[in-house]
């Protein structure tokens, strides 16, 4: 064992050490070797990179990372991404100094049966499958590790605000998935990882064209042209899109949106995924073709054990709500084939933040889930447990002033349970809620409760608060009882928006 130390490319001011024992961690194409006090790793490429290869780490390690990082917001990604930022070499070969993981992306328990997995990353894969949650699986994950349903919410609008900085930055992952996401279900941390790989139009190509699962069906189904040819495609923006649809599907329902039981006759193993995945490929889910709607190829005979994440009728994809099922739709049905159809990552980012004000406590204190989102209907139960909702459910719908005297409506509504919260973002349509909201506007305005058998709201700091209804303002510090039909009007201000409430589950 050996300490080496090496002067910085790009500053030779700067110097990294590495212990060296013989035995380095091995990625895909790279070694991998901690720092003596293990804050950040030196990774060697195999294969000596040419010209483009050093040229894109160079960018990577500067221009693009300055990009991301150089601004007001860029302390926030430094949460998102495992991004490196500084070259050495040795022996000819170029490595890469990137910052070691938190830890918690490191698993503390693992499985429930035994500790194989304590220590180890907590690669995305774990949390994508039934197989890893089932009561009555060798490999099933310790509850600490799991999480409930809630927190995928949050680990899924993390990497999506991650591919939106890249999009927006002219940057293309590449090979998006979840061998290159780190994810902490219990706190709804992500994550992504393997930066390097870095697609830019027209400059830097792609080297690998992505992991199984995650490739997109264009680029699958053409991947025997050469690359020259006009008709091939390669991993770029659309198929980070591809990559991205398929992560929020798995880590929300616990399966693939595409490996389902389609037969295509007697083939081979390598012909059939290409059928599967690439050029016929089809959406488990999809309404009209129930070709591909079972799980036999990828359980087998366990598709009980797995229950109910296999079975499609009990969890299907709707039960994530209308906003999430309409870009489910869009990105496996419309755009799956036309990849200009498929969702962008901000639209994942914001369809996942309202669909977590359509949330429900599962009335079951044993249910695993611990959350649903609310369906709309007259019987609401837990799509997970089947435990019917024991409480009335008040319904805020949200419209903003079009012009003086006239209201439309938001497509944006609130489901109330007993001390939920309402914030800024709520309250003002100005407000958004995402990276770069600021530490006033995350402080809650109100809360709603269930007191003396009725539900009030509770105002905390609306300062224009009127329940329109009963034409009377509402002070700070003071509560209003919520009713079927009150209208409220959260703020005047610019952006200020209007609540009609529908008591339901009567």
């Amino acid at each position: 064992m050996q300490t080496i130390t090496l002067k910085s490319i790009l500053d030779n001011t700067k110097s990294y050490q590495y212990v060296d024992n013989g035995e380095p961690m091995r990625g895909g194409m790279k070694d991998v070797y901690f720092s003596p006090d293990k804050s950040y790793v030196v990774a060697f490429y195999r294969k000596k990179l040419d010209f483009d290869g050093k040229e894109l780490v160079r960018q990577l390690t500067t221009n693009y990372r300055k990009g991301i990082f150089d601004n007001p917001d860029g302390q926030y990604w430094k949460n998102i991404y495992c991004w490196p930022y500084d070259i050495v070499e040795k022996d000819g070969l170029t490595g890469i100094i990137v910052p070691t993981y938190e830890k918690h992306f490191f698993f503390k328990q693992g499985y429930a049966s035994n500790d194989i997995l304590k220590g180890k990353e907590k690669n995305g894969k774990w949390f994508a499958s039934a197989k890893f949650r089932a009561t009555n699986s060798k490999t099933k994950l310790d509850k600490s590790e799991l999480g409930n349903w809630l927190s995928y919410f949050q680990v899924c609008v993390n990497i999506a605000r991650g591919v939106k900085r890249l999009h927006s930055a002219g940057l293309a992952h590449s090979d998006l998935s979840y061998a290159n996401v780190l994810i902490d279900p219990a706190s709804g941390s992500a994550n992504i990882i393997d930066i390097d790989g870095l697609v830019v139009p027209k400059k830097f190509y792609p080297t690998v064209i992505g992991t199984a699962d995650f490739i997109a069906p264009e680029v699958l189904s053409t991947k025997h042209l050469d690359i020259k040819d006009p008709l091939r495609k390669l991993p770029e923006r659309t198929t980070d899109l591809h990559a991205l649809a398929v992560l929020i599907y798995m880590y929300l329902l616990y399966r693939h949106p595409l490996r389902g039981g389609n037969y295509f006759g007697q083939i081979d193993e390598v012909e059939e995924e290409n059928f599967l995945m690439g050029s016929k490929a089809l959406f488990v889910e999809h309404p009209t073709d129930s070709k591909n709607r079972n799980f036999k190829r990828e359980y087998g005979e366990n598709l009980e054990k797995f229950k109910p994440w296999t079975d499609l009728a009990k969890t299907p994809y709707t039960i994530t709500g209308p906003y999430l099922k309409e870009l489910f739709d869009q990105a496996f049905i419309k755009g799956l084939h036309n990849p200009i159809e498929r969702p962008t990552a901000d639209a994942w980012e914001q369809a996942l933040i309202k669909t977590n004000d359509l949330k429900l406590e599962c009335s079951n204190k044993q249910c695993e889930q611990k959350w649903f989102i609310y369906n709309n209907t007259k019987d609401t139960k837990c799509p997970f447990c089947n435990t019917k909702y024991n409480n009335t459910i008040p319904v805020l719908d949200l419209f903003y002033q079009f012009k003086p005297n006239v209201w439309k409506p938001e497509n944006q509504r609130i489901v109330v349970y007993n001390n939920a919260t309402l914030h800024k973002w709520h309250s003002n349509r100005n407000i958004i809620r995402n990276e770069k909201l600021i530490d006033k506007d995350k402080v809650s305005d109100g809360y709603f409760a269930f007191h003396n058998n009725k539900w009030v709201f509770v105002n905390q700091k609306l300062t224009s608060l009127k329940d329109v209804t009963e034409d009377k303002e509402i002070p700070i510090g003071s509560m209003v009882e919520i009713t079927n039909g009150k209208k409220l009007l959260f703020s005047k201000e610019d952006g200020g928006r209007v609540a009609i409430i529908t008591i339901a589950n009567n």
